[in-house]
């Protein structure tokens, strides 16, 4: 991406694949810039911190799903005893 191209502000991802796609696409982008794309940077920035905030209510929301079956496990496994 040169420094002239414009990007515009996209819409929160809606599922966590498609967040960690930005995510990956956002840091590859920065890591091969030789130089900032300053004129860009808060857009990418805003991207990513919607990107991230997607992917970490998803994973906050699988581990209390895992959290809770496992709960429910022992339960049963105490009530067999």
């Amino acid at each position: 991406m040169t420094t002239s191209t414009r990007r515009r502000k996209k819409a929160a991802p809606k599922t966590f694949k498609a967040a960690y796609d930005i995510l990956k696409t956002n840091a590859a982008e920065l890591q091969q810039q030789d130089e900032p794309d300053i004129d860009n940077l808060m857009t990418t920035v805003e991207e990513s911190i919607a990107a991230y905030r997607v992917c970490e209510t998803r994973i906050n929301a699988v581990q209390q799903a895992l959290d809770a079956a496992f709960a429910e496990e022992d339960k049963t496994e105490s009530s067999d005893s």
